[in-house]
């Protein structure tokens, strides 16, 4: 089973997002049993609340269901438990190798490596208010690194 773990700053709108369409496109495919696939933050600003409104309506519009997520902070042993961690930004992943002691095994990427666009972060919606343009780059990453999952893509 692979196991991949989506990381932003507060773990209630990208990392949730990403989580949710990974979950949703493994589904299409009949795949969600090889994976296990979860979401956590960088910071503790965040931990315990719901996903964010925006991030819940924009999945919504694309048939994507959330359920009760718990914003949750990324912990230094999740280094070992996860074959990939994947961060939105890049402070996301400074603060992923903080937290995790480093990245010895280079499993720490950005989402968008796999959408072909490396070193380019997702847009905050907490900041920008565009769930549309999160959502359309998160759909991007999420094909691209499940492309490349399946051996169907090159990294």
């Amino acid at each position: 089973m692979t196991k991949v773990l989506f990381v932003c700053h507060g773990n209630i709108c990208r990392s949730t997002m990403a989580e949710f369409v990974m979950k949703h496109l493994l589904r299409e495919r009949g795949l969600e049993r090889e994976f296990f696939i979860d979401s956590a933050a960088t910071s503790t600003e965040e931990l315990g609340n719901n996903v964010h409104p925006g991030t819940r309506r924009r999945l919504a519009q694309a048939g994507i269901p959330c359920g009760d997520h718990r914003a949750r902070q990324l912990r230094r042993e999740e280094y070992g438990q996860f074959d990939l961690l994947i961060g939105m930004d890049s402070a996301n992943l400074r603060n992923m190798n903080r937290i995790l002691g480093g990245d010895p095994e280079a499993k720490i990427h950005a989402l968008l490596d796999y959408a072909g666009r490396p070193g380019q972060s997702i847009a905050d919606p907490w900041y920008t208010g565009n769930f549309d343009e999160t959502f359309d780059d998160v759909l991007a990453g999420c094909q691209g690194l499940l492309e490349q999952l399946t051996g169907n893509g090159t990294h």
